[in-house]
């Protein structure tokens, strides 16, 4: 089973699983594929979190995401306000548009460590299907066309990435023919060099060379020192169902466990899904999470973080006694956050038992805007995260990984892997994919109204509620004391994989809110001998 943000991911992934290969090479084949026809999302020159548990009870976590180059400094950009909204934004918009928005790159080298690892097939099969779609073409949506419209400026100002997606000028429309042939050429080369391609090959001298004409900083010494960080997840336990994730310095995994410690007191089946009592009770619980978040977790190297303290069952209980359930806590965040609402995630599960829940990112729409003239391949604006005011935990400064809010979860029951779950949506990711935990372990739901259910959200301020829930919701939240804002959607396009370890029967599922859906394969080998024994 294979569930991306696109059919054509989920299709490459499927590929895949008939070849033989198995949950790791479906999933690189994916994210690869996703490059091509989701490119306003993730490509190779991103960052990421991907978390893999075997049948064999090996767990692996990947760090893969940016840093910031070795020449960057807490004064690189000019902000323009010391004051929420404007908080984040940078003279010139430096921090988000063009070449000083760049992290140094960690997609590539970790799709190319967790093939070399885990996979079976060949490096060679996990490319083609994105280099077919990348030379042939694939047909615009409707959601790549209109997200290609919101961000047309700004595309229009890098030729290279304009005449993909403003071809003579307009913005691409939903059927249009893509094709991309400088990126199927660089995908070819990355087929044939791996990740060598990029970190110290020609890619990484033409991204170097592009650097240096226009005032970036990445070097290639930036990207010969990069390294992922391979862990063991963060893990929790919830109503018997064990959680793992990635650990700090991404904050998504340890939050949901702090979170889900702290309902654990409360009968959250007979409270109802989307009642009053529940949704109180869950923004409530997302205010005490935030305050944490932004008080103790960031970059590991430079942080002392509590981990075990923020998921023990004994923090939970001191944590239950801050929730009034007649009436909104007046407790603010505490800090303000960046991360960007676009990204991509996909879960991929084989006949094995396998799963690979993982998120990747160039962070913003079409990360920097930047496409490196010759390759076809967008630079990330991950440099857009960080606190551009000096003298703060998670200001700028050389070598260092921002707070990430991913949550590429994997749940196992009775120790095997039984549930991969992650979604796009930046700070609303974590919240989203708690919600999501919830409505399959307490409110019975099948994955797919899982992930389709209506979410909310908040970091301590607005209470922001999507409008599938009851209309008399917004009136009764508001009468115990919180400001509610009314929302298209609350992070992005959510899938899973859910695995019946009984039958071995899997479920895919993939929600409105993007381009996803879920692949299956079923069957396999001949059987002989149940050829002449029917009983077999």
């Amino acid at each position: 089973m294979v569930s991306a943000n696109h059919p054509l991911g989920s299709a490459a992934g499927l590929e895949m699983l008939a070849m033989g290969g198995n949950a790791i090479d479906a999933a690189i084949a994916a994210i690869f594929a996703l490059s091509v026809v989701e490119p306003m999302m993730v490509g190779p020159l991103g960052g990421g979190y991907i978390n893999i548990a075997m049948a064999d009870g090996t767990s692996n976590c990947v760090d893969n995401y940016t840093l910031a180059p070795s020449a960057a400094t807490p004064e690189m950009y000019w902000p323009i306000s010391d004051e929420w909204p404007d908080y984040l934004l940078t003279e010139g918009r430096a921090n988000q548009v063009g070449h000083l928005a760049v992290g140094v790159p960690g997609n590539l080298k970790a799709w190319d460590e967790v093939h070399e690892r885990f996979g079976r097939l060949s490096w060679e099969a996990i490319l083609s299907p994105s280099i077919r779609h990348a030379r042939s073409g694939f047909q615009c949506s409707e959601y790549l066309s209109r997200l290609a419209a919101d961000n047309a400026d700004d595309i229009a100002r890098f030729d290279a990435t304009a005449a993909i997606f403003q071809p003579g000028g307009h913005t691409v429309q939903p059927g249009d023919l893509i094709v991309q042939s400088d990126a199927a050429a660089s995908l070819e080369l990355i087929a044939t060099e791996r990740s060598g391609a990029v970190y110290g090959g020609e890619l990484g001298r033409a991204i170097v060379d592009d650097m240096a004409a226009n005032g970036g900083l990445i070097t290639m010494d930036d990207l010969l020192a990069y390294r992922t960080r391979n862990t063991d997840p963060v893990r929790g336990t919830y109503r018997g169902y064990e959680i793992t994730g990635p650990p700090p310095g991404n904050s998504g995994i340890t939050l949901i466990i702090e979170m889900l410690n702290i309902l654990e007191g409360y009968d959250i089946k007979n409270m109802g899904f989307g009642t009053v009592e529940t949704s109180h009770l869950l923004v409530e619980v997302l205010k005490i999470a935030f305050a944490d978040r932004f008080a103790y977790l960031g970059d590991p190297s430079t942080v002392d973080i509590p981990l075990d303290w923020m998921t023990s069952k004994e923090y939970a209980v001191n944590r239950r006694v801050d929730i009034d359930p007649q009436r909104a806590s007046t407790a603010q965040a505490g800090a303000l956050d960046a991360g960007s609402a676009h990204t991509t995630h996909l879960t991929t599960a084989d006949a094995d038992g396998n799963i690979v829940s993982m998120t990747q990112t160039i962070n913003e729409l079409f990360g920097s805007k930047v496409m490196v003239p010759g390759t076809g391949l967008l630079l990330n604006n991950t440099q857009a995260m960080f606190d551009p005011h000096p003298g703060h935990p998670n200001s700028v400064a050389p070598h260092k990984r921002v707070v990430s809010s991913t949550a590429p979860v994997i749940v196992r029951c009775d120790g095997r892997p039984w549930l991969g779950l992650g979604t796009p949506g930046g700070v609303r990711i974590f919240p989203a994919v708690f919600q999501a935990l919830l409505n399959v372990i307490d409110h019975g739901m099948s994955l797919q109204e899982a992930v389709e259910a209506p979410r909310l959200w908040t970091q301590g301020q607005t209470v922001e509620l999507e409008a599938g829930f009851a209309p008399l919701l917004r009136g009764s939240l508001a009468a115990l004391g919180h400001d509610i804002t009314m929302v298209p959607n609350v992070a992005g396009g959510m899938n899973g994989v859910q695995v019946d370890l009984d039958t071995g029967l899997m479920t895919g599922a993939a929600c409105w809110r993007a381009d996803g859906s879920p692949a299956g394969l079923a069957g396999g080998a001949a059987d002989i001998e149940a050829r002449f024994n029917p009983l077999v």
